[in-house]
């Protein structure tokens, strides 16, 4: 029944390897636990995202930690990958899905990880769903995990993307019934030209298949709710024009021979084709669905 209400034209796109039924996907953060992929999938979206999800349980963040900022059409976040640990999502999602959609897992490390041994959690989580997923993200640009957004370095990023490299190429040789599976890497949008440029030449160099820009943003400018002095991670509206500019210039600095998948601030067709005029292959929204509703995959489409 939802699908029939849902019902929205085909856009294929290409990316990683294979065809996406449009280029609309739900970013990472809506279903950490593998609970409500069915339920979304019905919305029309080509992929879904889930996660962000880490080796053990844990709790997250203390409560409040989501607020929504109205009168900037944005949301605060500091949920801390809340969730029920790699084991249970792997129980959850070893079942049939639709043929068209695609299921990317979103993978982060436990807050009581120390960061140096952080390349550990990764890699387990690479073992766990290598043959589960149709993409797997390498999510290091959270602000909301102590420390985490230190991995953007070139030299913290270089160590671990070199361990998960080998690791795929280990699984793919040991496993011939494990066709190859993409890794992309989710930055944030606060780092300096100079910080974008060192990530993204090793994010190239260890063989990663793509980017997904970007995360939540800490920064603050121009907001109008009273909200906007939460700390965390925002999303929504006033991101868009920062992740536009990630977009860019990651497409100009790879010369379009790196997939990006944008996201950040999409809350119509005009902020999906902007993505794509910048150079995303693939498009994510959150924040939009939340406060635009179920319909919006099929507005977007139906506009584009």
């Amino acid at each position: 029944m939802l699908r029939r209400l849902f019902t929205s034209p085909s856009r294929p796109e290409q990316a990683f390897g294979r065809i996406f039924k449009n280029p609309v996907g739900l970013a990472a953060g809506y279903d950490n636990d593998v609970l409500a992929w069915r339920g979304l999938a019905c919305l029309g979206f080509s992929h879904i995202e889930i996660g962000t999800v880490t080796p053990h349980p844990q709790d997250g963040n203390p409560r409040p930690r989501l607020f929504r900022l109205v009168e900037d059409r944005a949301l605060i976040n500091r949920l801390g990958f809340p969730g029920r640990g790699a084991d249970f999502v792997a129980r959850h999602l070893d079942y049939p899905r639709p043929p068209d959609l695609a299921l990317g897992i979103n993978l982060g490390k436990n807050k009581d990880t120390p960061l140096e041994e952080a390349a550990r959690d990764y890699l387990d989580l690479v073992r766990i769903f290598a043959h589960l997923a149709d993409y797997l993200a390498i999510n290091i640009s959270s602000p909301n995990t102590v420390g985490l957004r230190r991995l953007q370095g070139r030299k913290a990023l270089e160590n671990l993307l070199r361990v998960i490299s080998k690791e795929r190429e280990s699984i793919l040789s040991n496993n011939p019934e494990v066709r190859r599976f993409p890794i992309l890497v989710k930055l944030a949008p606060d780092l300096t030209d100079e910080e974008l440029d060192d990530a993204l030449e090793v994010i190239i160099g260890s063989g990663m298949d793509g980017v997904i820009a970007t995360n939540t943003t800490l920064r603050r400018e121009g907001l109008f709710s009273l909200r906007a002095s939460e700390t965390g991670g925002l999303s929504g509206s006033p991101l868009l024009p920062l992740s536009l500019s990630v977009v860019k210039k990651i497409h100009r600095f790879t010369q379009g021979k790196l997939p990006i998948i944008g996201v950040g601030g999409i809350f119509n067709a005009d902020g999906v084709q902007a993505m794509l005029d910048a150079g995303a292959v693939l498009v994510q929204i959150y924040t939009g669905l939340v406060f635009q509703g179920p319909g919006l995959v099929k507005q977007i489409l139906n506009a584009l």
